[in-house]
């Protein structure tokens, strides 16, 4: 495989802000096709649409789960999984209680990313657990939950939703995302069949390769074009 190619398949093109309209799904959906990136990551509603949009494609399809906040009760997660998976989504990113996680629940925790990953391989879906660092902040917790999701059997780890939004000291609102020393810490904490991706703040082909060079196997994007384009620019 070219490199161009290969940091294409290590792509999932994210078509998840809330304003998004069906327009904005198919014409992402196009873009995620003609980059033939490894899938595209798409609101619960969108999945039918975006697997009939794909048809015929390499791009697999992905839904996001409990986004961006986390705080569905774990019957409504299985649900809702089930539902995606049912819709034809064959990958899963799952938000955890993110509460939870910071006052300390690991069992409730381990209960949760338990059921939706089983629920996931019941189905023949992979599950990627989002931790949202920004928000999880504390490295014993990143620790932790890499524990967790190990034991269970999930098959990746994720760093954020791109929407955890911090209040900054001037008032406004923002996010890291994905930062080196997290994801290098979560590399280094996983058990070895579970994988790692990048999520937020990863918008230039520099960007792309220093995740990858932290140990991740998948990133999100939107930038998923100007990315690619400039990888054809270098490594042609």
């Amino acid at each position: 495989m070219d490199k161009v190619k290969e940091l294409a398949k290590m792509i999932d093109h994210s078509i998840l802000h809330p304003t998004m309209t069906d327009e904005d799904l198919r014409r992402e959906c196009e873009v995620a096709k003609k980059y033939d990136v490894a899938s595209v990551c798409v609101k619960p509603y969108a999945v039918k649409q975006a697997v009939e949009l794909l048809k015929g494609s390499d791009v697999l399809v992905g839904c996001v789960i409990g986004f961006p906040a986390g705080n569905s009760a774990i019957g409504v997660k299985v649900f809702e999984t089930e539902n995606a998976c049912n819709d034809g989504a064959v990958e899963i990113d799952m938000v955890i209680n993110i509460g939870k996680a910071l006052g300390g629940d690991w069992d409730y925790i381990e209960k949760e990313i338990s059921e939706v990953t089983n629920t996931c391989h019941k189905n023949g879906a992979i599950v990627k657990v989002i931790f949202e660092t920004d928000f999880v902040t504390k490295e014993a917790d990143i620790v932790k939950l890499c524990q967790i999701c190990t034991k269970v059997g999930a098959d990746y780890v994720k760093t954020s939703t791109g929407y955890g939004f911090v209040k900054q000291p001037g008032g406004d609102y923002n996010y890291k995302g994905a930062t080196i020393p997290v994801l290098k810490l979560m590399k280094e904490n996983i058990g070895p069949k579970v994988k790692l991706k990048a999520a937020g703040g990863v918008r230039t082909l520099d960007q792309l390769l220093e995740v990858r060079a932290a140990g991740c196997s998948r990133s999100g994007a939107t930038a998923t074009a100007a990315i690619i384009e400039e990888a054809k620019k270098r490594f042609a």
